[in-house]
């Protein structure tokens, strides 16, 4: 005699199926992306010193703008005019073309939207949001909330 019996097999045959879509149709809503944007917040440089170690040369605040515009995110243009804006900021800092390089590649390299990190592009929307332009309500939601975000102490992380 079998374990189930005819009507726990039908039971199966009909909530395994049932169960698997409730799961994709939730995974799907979970990962839609947020109509949001969260509060404004960075590191500085990331991965990389905010100044030089040597001298008293400082690009906390070339890291600073970055991170604004990172965070808001948009086209895939847009991540490719903030990255010259970051490369020229560091290059005018510094007035060193291979300190802006290195730090231009490595945001180049590493802040691609896809990657699942706290500095990638858009990283104030839900992950998969990928490169999308901001709509109206968008912008203002963003501008809104970086204006909330500055005003308070503890956002600004370069001295």
């Amino acid at each position: 005699m079998s374990f189930f019996s005819f009507r726990h097999k039908k039971y199966i045959q009909t909530v395994i199926p049932f169960l698997f879509i409730v799961t994709f149709l939730l995974s799907a809503c979970n990962s839609v992306t947020t109509l949001h944007i969260k509060p404004f917040s960075s590191d500085g440089c990331s991965l990389f010193p905010d100044r030089s170690l040597m001298d008293s040369t400082d690009w906390c605040n070339c890291c600073f703008e970055h991170d604004i515009r990172y965070w808001q995110g948009g086209t895939e243009r847009e991540r490719a005019q903030a990255d010259s804006i970051f490369k020229q900021c560091i290059l005018e800092k510094t007035g060193k073309i291979k300190l802006a390089e290195l730090m231009y590649r490595g945001v180049r390299l590493g802040g691609s939207p896809y990657f699942p990190t706290w500095y990638r592009w858009g990283y104030g929307w839900n992950y998969n949001r990928g490169y999308k332009a901001l709509n109206k309500s968008e912008k203002k939601e963003v501008y809104l909330q970086l204006q909330k975000d500055l005003n308070k102490k503890n956002t600004k992380v370069c001295h």
